[in-house]
């Protein structure tokens, strides 16, 4: 892959379930082994508690920024297939525990409105797990159709969130 062929993607990992430190460290490497990709840069974790259903445990959050050839669609069923091979199951519970979320926030620059993928990510500007892991690794990225992280940052208070390991303590 050359230095300026690939699109600058960020990824959302979360868990909740098996040891959520050890399963996104496992998702980490698994991006590191993503064809055409590769891994420029993750955030620290984060503990947040649960947006859904109360009677759940707090997630373990983060963010990482790879450079990918891939486009949208397969990239998403790559992240798709990661989860599953991480015991993923979807039950329809909305916000519910997993073992692994992979959420592809953005894309470049594209906004894409798909039925099966929406880029930026709905929910980013609201959701404090997101955008302080997100602004601590790319401090002045723009969310399309949403604008600068740090405006977005301000709107959002960190009510609840953690920082648990320093990016360098979870590779």
């Amino acid at each position: 892959m050359s230095p300026a062929s690939g699109v600058r993607v960020f990824i959302g990992l979360g868990s909740n379930l098996d040891n959520p430190i050890a399963q996104l460290t496992r998702a980490l490497a698994a991006l590191k082994r993503l064809p055409h990709s590769r891994v420029r840069a993750q955030s620290s974790l984060y503990r947040s508690v649960p947006m859904g259903p109360a009677d759940q445990p707090d997630y373990v959050n983060a963010v990482v920024e790879i450079e990918t050839e891939l486009e949208a669609l397969d990239l998403l069923s790559r992240l798709q297939q990661i989860e599953q091979n991480q015991g993923r199951t979807r039950t329809g519970l909305r916000w519910g525990p997993r073992t692994l979320d992979l959420d592809l926030l953005l894309y470049g620059d594209q906004i894409i409105d798909l039925p099966t993928l929406q880029v930026p990510h709905p929910g980013v500007a609201e959701r404090n797990f997101v955008l302080y892991p997100l602004h601590e690794i790319a401090p002045t990225v723009k969310v399309p159709g949403l604008g600068a992280i740090g405006t977005l940052l301000k709107r959002c208070p960190d009510k609840g969130l953690v920082k648990l390991a320093g990016e360098n303590e979870w590779r």
